[in-house]
């Protein structure tokens, strides 16, 4: 994110009242938690994925 964007966030939540701000607050963390979540769920399905056929990338064939 850039500086600008978060400047712009930051007064945004200023001008909110208090437990507006706790709210706006709460559920950015949660939104970034999901994501978080979210991406290291489709890793470590990935590396499931790879395990099951571990011969795969073992070998290297190069002709010239």
């Amino acid at each position: 994110m850039e500086i600008a964007g978060v400047s712009a966030a930051i007064s945004t939540l200023n001008q909110a009242s208090p437990t507006s701000l706790v709210s706006q607050t709460s559920l950015k963390m949660l939104d970034m938690s999901l994501s978080s979540g979210e991406q290291m769920g489709a890793e470590m399905v990935k590396m499931m994925e790879n395990s099951v056929t571990p011969y795969l990338g073992g070998n290297f064939d190069m002709s010239i």
